[in-house]
């Protein structure tokens, strides 16, 4: 191993029952870079860290720390063989201080852990590395970027040569994401080893230093950023040409086909989630609405869905006030909707593809008689929206919890663009989706567009908004910040609006 490795994976294999997760994959960080690692879901991404971070035990292959074959039995073991990883998913509690829970688990001879000299510890890494925090502020108390900030500093406390991020910047706003970088820079800068993981191609073609890409267990691909484009490591990831971007032939916009006025909608806590928010939205365009989870979005979409009972204001469908009606009544008059939660919300796990299929539609008589489910009409109903969309499923009585995320999105979205709707409102359309699911599904809103649907787009993926939108709505705590045409629309002018900058309420 070259001096300059910090770390080194060889040959490893893991298998499962019916998978093989890595294929002989060889990976290694270096002191001073960034290593990305790119791959669609499944591709093996985590299974390789959750091996190089002491979750799991390879079946075969060396993991070389330092020049030396190291077996990794827990985390505990890669956390003193200098190995930290920061999950998408925070690991804090939120009850006490950045102080405190940057002291758990540690212990001084068996005694309590002194925070005096801890917190000025911590003082000098937040600033030697731009990770300023207060070290006694409670972790409810912090924002989503400070959370983050903490996990960065328990790994470098542990005196972490090799930090593997995954999917760090999901939750960040784009001003929040220039500082982290401005951090994960200064990081690397010190000598530090970062393993990037992350699905947003742009991010990694503007942080990294070395790329590595997955599929199907198997490395496709490893190269240096420097000449790398969007176009080349898609087709690494999927096997194929990718469009990044749907293509958008011109609409003629028509009328309003979705108003809401004064809308307020309480949030699961009894707090005022929307509030008095105005959206118009016309037949043939698309409105992304954009804004940090936790905003009011979801809420907006489940009062407009009629999910969740508005406390004011109006909802209209062509023109029709359908404020108190039901959600059925609602799909009745035009309205199909896609939610955020797929399994929650959208299908359930447990019913085969063609009962999915079916939820809307169980009364139908095409699909029933005298109360009695006419199972071939079912059949060629759901093997036909099955090869329409692309869904991938060993069969119609497949069970929906047996597919993966993108072809069960685009088993609920085959299901409510099937019924023509005339208002589609879609919540975080490609979060978890594969790629190739990713562009088939712009492809699919698109086309709905094209035949004169009014579509709402919520996402937290502002590539996502920018491909899909013609224009641009930003939420910011509960409030419509701005609203911009696609033409005018930047990511930099999306980040001020996002973090409650730059405009007032509208």
């Amino acid at each position: 191993m070259s001096a300059e490795q910090l770390l080194a994976m060889r040959g490893i294999t893991k298998r499962f029952p019916g998978v093989l997760a890595n294929d002989r994959v060889d990976f290694d960080v270096r002191a001073g870079e960034v290593h990305a690692l790119l791959g669609e879901n499944g591709a093996g991404k985590s299974t390789l860290m959750k091996m190089l971070y002491g979750m799991m035990q390879p079946d075969s292959g060396d993991i070389v720390v330092g020049g030396e074959k190291v077996v990794l039995r827990s985390p505990v073991d890669a956390i003193a063989r200098g190995i930290g990883m920061v999950h998408q998913h925070f690991m804090l509690v939120p009850t006490l201080t950045v102080a405190e829970n940057v002291a758990l688990g540690l212990r001084e001879g068996g005694r309590r852990l002194d925070l005096a000299p801890l917190r000025r510890r911590l003082g000098e890494l937040a600033d030697a590395y731009g990770l300023k925090v207060d070290p006694d502020a409670h972790v409810w108390q912090l924002a989503v970027g400070e959370r983050q900030r903490v996990e960065i500093l328990k790994a470098l406390y542990r005196e972490a040569n090799v930090l593997v991020l995954d999917e760090p910047t999901a939750v960040l706003t784009p001003l929040e994401v220039d500082q982290f970088f401005g951090t994960l820079r200064s990081l690397s800068e010190a000598g530090k080893g970062i393993v990037f993981i992350s699905h947003k191609l742009h991010e990694v073609l503007d942080l990294s230093h070395r790329i590595t890409v997955l599929r199907l267990g198997k490395v496709t691909g490893q190269r240096p950023t420097q000449g790398a484009t969007r176009e080349e490591l898609a087709h690494l990831m999927v096997g194929r040409d990718v469009k990044l971007a749907p293509d958008k032939t011109p609409v003629e916009v028509g009328a309003n086909r979705l108003e809401v006025r004064g809308l307020t909608v309480r949030g699961d806590r009894g707090h005022m989630a929307v509030k008095g928010v105005n959206l118009q939205v016309r037949a043939g365009e698309v409105v992304g609405i954009a804004g940090v989870s936790g905003n009011g979005q979801r809420e907006l979409a489940e009062a407009i869905a009629g999910l969740r009972k508005a406390d004011s204001g109006v909802v209209r469908l062509d023109g029709a006030d359908v404020t108190t009606n039901s959600p059925g009544a609602r799909r009745i008059a035009g309205l199909g909707y896609v939610p955020e939660e797929r399994m929650r919300d959208g299908a359930i796990g447990q019913f085969t593809v063609a009962e999915n299929f079916l939820l809307i539609d169980h009364a139908h008589e095409r699909f029933a008689r005298r109360g009695m489910i006419r199972r071939d009409a079912v059949r060629q109903h759901a093997e036909q929206l099955v090869n329409d969309f692309a869904v991938k499923t060993a069969s119609v009585d497949t069970p929906a919890a047996t597919m993966s995320g993108g072809n069960i999105q685009k088993m609920i979205l085959a299901r409510e663009l099937h019924a023509n709707p005339k208002v589609l409102v879609v919540s975080q359309p490609t979060r978890g989706v594969d790629i190739g699911a990713a562009e088939y599904i712009h492809e699919r809103i698109i086309a709905a567009r094209a035949t004169g649907a009014a579509i709402v787009v919520l996402s937290e993926d502002l590539d996502e908004v920018l491909g899909l939108a013609d224009r641009v709505v930003v939420m910011f705590d509960g409030n419509v910040q701005g609203e911009l045409n696609r033409l005018d629309c930047t990511i930099e002018r999306l980040g001020l609006l996002m973090a409650g900058a730059n405009h007032e309420p509208v």
